[in-house]
């Protein structure tokens, strides 16, 4: 029977922090599986550290990651992964939206040989409409892009220690966890669950940075936008080659083709798609200057197991 590893990203949870280890505790405990809690606080301003410490005080499997700021989700998942030391890494949300008990039907699921396992929303719970319309319509083109059915996905996963170090093994900085899980490839199973209500605090995602979040996301993991830069150049050639031909017909059928208007709403067309194919460009050298630049996804200024500070063991380089 392998160690289970669980990292539980955590930014401003201090009113969850504690019930999240206790719930898990008690899941895996009656279950007879070992296990370590990884929790990664992402710069939290609150007293989300001091909650993982004293989860650290009762129990000797809690492993407490602090970053010396904010890094963003996606880099306290991965800096979790490379902290774990199990034979199976699961990552889910600290806030229990994820059902702890899943994580039992998961691992044996991994037991019966599968090395990732993906957990599925059956619902996702109580979103506004716009959220629900823009997250489908997100998923639908990362779906299209890369191959993989990003449909219902989530953060919510199990990982054999294999499909692990493939992921901490890719050298690029911008990466979607979400995607790249899938991307990995091997023996993969599905665990379908229904997104459980907040217990307390609130949601850190506003819809402007849900967009953010979003469109990032979309640039790191594929070049479709880049697409619609050719897309839209083709279209533009279209539109000139019809309009060149309409003016033609009406010059030989003695007609004058209004010149103002027309000119207008061209250079107007023509300007703004310009405009949007260069900032799509140049967001992309953006991301690729940030790659050059070889900066850490995350600094750690202080790891603890259990009681004690390991700061000092542990590696502070970025993988």
């Amino acid at each position: 029977m392998g160690v289970l590893s669980v990292i539980l990203p955590a930014y401003n949870e201090e009113l969850m922090v504690g019930k999240a280890c206790r719930v898990l505790r008690e899941i895996l405990n009656n279950a007879g599986i070992s296990y370590e809690l990884v929790l990664v606080d992402d710069g939290s301003t609150d007293n989300t550290w001091e909650e993982i410490q004293k989860a650290g005080e009762s129990d000797q499997n809690v492993m407490g990651v602090h970053f010396s700021r904010n890094f963003g989700k996606e880099s306290a998942i991965f800096a979790g992964l490379a902290q774990a030391a199990g034979d199976v890494a699961a990552v889910m949300d600290c806030d229990l939206q994820h059902p702890p008990e899943k994580l039992l039907e998961m691992y044996r699921l991994w037991e019966n040989g599968y090395e990732v396992i993906e957990g599925v929303k059956q619902s996702r719970g109580k979103e506004s409409l716009i959220h629900k319309k823009s997250a489908g319509f997100f998923y639908n083109i990362m779906s299209r892009a890369t191959g993989v059915d990003m449909q219902n996905a989530s953060d919510f996963k199990m990982m054999d220690r294999r499909a692990v170090d493939s992921i901490l093994s890719m050298p690029e900085r911008n990466m979607f966890f979400r995607a790249t899980s899938g991307w990995v490839g091997f023996k993969t199973a599905y665990v379908k669950f229904e997104v459980q209500e907040r217990e307390a605090g609130e949601s850190k995602w506003s819809s402007w940075s849900l967009v953010k979040y979003a469109f990032t996301n979309i640039v790191a993991f594929t070049t479709l936008p880049l697409q619609f830069v050719t897309l839209g150049g083709v279209v533009c050639l279209l539109l000139s080659l019809l309009l060149a031909v309409y003016s033609v017909v009406q010059y030989f059928a003695g007609h004058a083709v209004e010149g103002y208007t027309t000119i207008l709403i061209m250079l107007l067309f023509i300007g703004s798609a310009v405009m949007m194919s260069l900032g799509i460009i140049g967001y992309y050298i953006s991301k690729i200057y940030e790659e050059v630049k070889r900066r850490p996804r995350y600094i750690i200024s202080q790891i603890m197991r259990g009681k004690e500070d390991i700061s000092s063991q542990a590696n502070q380089d970025v993988q």
